[in-house]
């Protein structure tokens, strides 16, 4: 992280109610500032973007206008479904959670690596990841021939170019997000909703990790870290304490895994651990779902003693009955844990957490929360007012200028004054909303095919969600993916314009 003062926690991310109730989680100079902003409407506002209206803009690879952009910014496409890697193979299709894991000099040049998450459930033998990890090579249903086809490719990004694309992990399943570590691998976050378990009897809903070289990515579950349907994780580099979220209706806990192995390194996290549960100081099953903006809880955590159990039912210390829970959450709703709607991203910055609700809050269309890693308490910052300041975020990440940038992934995409299209939402130093950017994704059989693309990827593909934002170290460029039909951008432009 570079050096900047200006937090998200110091800034209140998008508080959308102003005055005295809420005075008490502000600074004197941030509530004055929220009263000068949003006294007059007491809610969050859509502003326009500090970087200036979106247009289509064209891809510098194949000249097609994909992405809707300020002025000044560009961008390249790479890594999309049916592009040849390294093996020889074609990349897999639904790209989702990716994260720089590592940033390294070769010779004279500037390379990252990046990983990548394809989040497929079953697919054909014949596009299958066939990845130097794999953990189920077998039939995900018996008498069927398909099999589990989701994995990880892993990208190289050398001065300003992309060079190379090669698949690390196969055979798992449905690998929605994940997350970075401090010692520069990617856990890869199976998200099964259900006991899902192949034909050769192996079970899944899992975290792998992957390495920033393939050959060392070894395809075995961390299965201490639990089995449910994980969507994303952030370490605290602190503690190497591993924050996890669920993304399942109305019955997502938020975890944390404490490692025996504090002073992480590939592959300590499967040397074992604790997993817990979050729960609200002497208040039991509480729902966060429709808490409202600026709800506040002191938390802590309760330990599940079988991080492998089947899916139950369960009636918890509040009283409250749930069904067909995950293994993990039937335990911890036992012992009063709360709960959120559908636990989505997850980051860390600054001694903070940041985690999504992408359908809690208010109206249902998002909720973010900030969880102070040294007071474990956790606040609501960000309650999306509709669907127009906020539209199911999905995947969020924190830049190196310390501003939040929120993948949307509405079932209906917002229209707005750039037209159709899910968006890239930024966060201004007071705590508005702007859009950043739209998927503009709409494509011919004959554009694809002079690009070099497979002409199967035609169709109007801006309704599909963006996922897997992140930045490299330096705040340069800006990584993400459109998982439908499946494309990679590096995005670069004056980012000094804006909070980003």
């Amino acid at each position: 992280m570079t050096n900047d003062n200006l937090s998200p926690s110091r800034r209140n991310l998008l508080k959308g109610v102003a005055g005295a109730s809420a005075l008490p989680f502000v600074g004197a100079f941030m509530a004055m500032q929220s009263q000068q902003t949003r006294a007059a409407n007491g809610a969050t506002a859509l502003i326009d973007s500090p970087y200036g209206p979106i247009r289509p803009t064209a891809d510098l690879t194949t000249g097609l206008p994909l992405l809707q952009l300020p002025p000044g910014f560009t961008y390249k496409s790479f890594g999309w479904r049916g592009d040849t890697m390294a093996n020889g193979l074609a990349c897999p299709g639904g790209h989702d959670g990716m994260g720089v894991v590592v940033a390294r000099k070769v010779g004279r040049s500037s390379e990252l690596v990046l990983v990548r998450n394809h989040e497929i459930g079953a697919t054909s033998a014949g596009n299958f990841i066939n990845a130097p990890g794999v953990y189920d090579s077998g039939n995900n249903t018996a008498g069927s021939s398909s099999k589990f086809g989701g994995g990880t490719t892993n990208l190289i990004f050398r001065d300003g170019n992309w060079v190379g694309m090669t698949p690390s992990l196969g055979g798992t399943q449905t690998n929605c997000a994940g997350g970075i570590t401090p010692w520069g691998t990617w856990l890869s976050c199976e998200e099964v909703g259900s006991d899902a378990v192949s034909a050769s009897g192996r079970k899944h809903g899992y975290v792998f990790e992957v390495h920033a070289d393939p050959a060392r990515t070894t395809g075995l579950p961390i299965v201490g870290m639990g089995r449910f349907a994980h969507e994303a994780a952030a370490v605290d580099p602190a503690t190497g304490n591993v924050y996890q979220t669920e993304d399942s209706s109305g019955k997502s806990g938020f975890y944390r895994y404490v490692p025996d192995v504090k002073n992480g390194a590939h592959g300590s996290l499967a040397l074992g651990g604790v997993l817990q549960m979050a729960k609200v100081k002497g208040m039991p099953n509480v729902n966060l779902a429709t808490a409202p903006l600026n709800a506040r809880y002191a938390l802590e955590w309760v330990t599940i003693a079988d991080p492998d159990a089947n899916r139950g039912d369960a009636v918890g210390q509040a009283g409250v009955p749930i069904t067909n829970a995950a293994g993990p959450f039937v335990q911890g709703w036992q012992l009063g844990a709360l709960r959120m709607n559908r636990g989505e991203g997850i980051w860390y910055a600054q001694g903070k957490m940041f985690v999504m609700d992408t359908s809690g809050g208010a109206v249902q269309r998002g909720a973010i929360w900030e969880l102070d890693l040294a007071t474990q308490t956790l606040t609501c910052i960000y309650s999306s007012p509709s669907p127009l300041v906020g539209n199911m975020g999905d995947n969020l990440t924190v830049s190196p200028r310390n501003a939040i940038l929120v993948c949307e992934d509405a079932s209906t995409a917002a229209t707005d004054s750039f037209g159709f299209g899910q968006r890239l939402m930024g966060i201004t130093d007071e705590g508005d909303a702007y859009i950043f950017a739209k998927n503009n994704v709409v494509l011919s059989a004959t554009q694809l095919q002079g690009a070099g693309k497979q002409a199967g990827l035609a169709g109007d593909h801006r309704g599909n969600e963006f996922a897997g934002a992140c930045f490299d170290p330096t705040g340069r460029y800006l990584f993400v993916n459109i998982q439908t039909p499946g494309i990679t951008f590096a995005i670069a432009g004056p980012w000094a314009k804006g909070p980003l």
